[in-house]
């Protein structure tokens, strides 16, 4: 038989009345995360690949997987609340100068068509996948790449859906808060877009000491807000 309504009163606040601390930081948590989301509002969901944020992936993101369940709160969110959300992907081709193996970066990482370009198994798809990278160019932002030799930059198709869907304002969460969050963040400002970056939902690379630190102060400095 199920609970009466004043055993299940009595299962959420704990025997002494009140809330559970989990309870009470998962209810604010959701509170928060329905409060950002409406009309005029998207949800960018950048890189939750797994070979940044699994375990073995090879450019793992420390505490990456840790912020799955966050993000699929946020998904979950938005899309309650109407809001559309948009996911990026590195889909790098086998040879690139992008890589360490050719001159540049990074170690060989989210080849398209291979296990660790896909997208971690946790996470929630609920959105067009916008992909970056695919001939080669580097694909830190979701607006925009840009050719590794020249320079030369080239736009995604994330800025049209944005306009033609009417989105003044979005949220930005995934890997890596020093580099394609980063990125993304500051061209939707240059857009002239109103951009949140909730910082318990990205995890930071930090090849360098104190990069976390740098890249939170430009983001802020652009006018990106980064609530904790």
């Amino acid at each position: 038989m199920g609970s009466s309504s004043a055993e299940g009163a009595a299962e959420r606040t704990g025997a002494h009345g009140a809330s559970r601390p989990g309870d009470l930081a998962a209810t604010t948590t959701a509170a928060h995360a329905h409060a950002r989301y409406g009309p005029g509002v998207a949800l960018l969901v950048i890189d939750m690949q797994n070979d940044f944020a699994a375990a073995g992936g090879s450019l793992h993101v420390d505490g990456g997987e840790e912020i799955v369940d966050g993000v699929n709160a946020e998904i979950a969110a938005a899309t309650e609340a109407g809001s559309p959300v948009y996911y990026t992907q590195d889909w790098h081709p086998p040879s690139t100068p992008h890589f360490v193996t050719e001159g540049g970066p990074w170690p060989p990482h989210c080849v398209r068509d291979t296990p660790g370009a896909a997208f971690h198994p946790g996470v929630t798809i609920a959105g067009e996948v916008i992909r970056k990278g695919v001939d080669g160019a580097d694909g830190y932002s979701g607006f925009s790449v840009r050719d590794p030799q020249s320079g030369a930059r080239s736009s995604t198709v994330l800025g049209e859906r944005l306009a033609a869907g009417s989105v003044a304002s979005v949220v930005v969460v995934g890997l890596a808060g020093d580099y394609c969050v980063l990125e993304t963040a500051l061209d939707a400002r240059a857009q002239g877009l109103d951009v949140v970056v909730p910082l318990a939902l990205t995890r930071f690379v930090e090849r360098t000491e104190g990069d976390r630190e740098r890249a939170v102060a430009r983001m802020r400095e652009a006018g990106v807000r980064t609530p904790s």
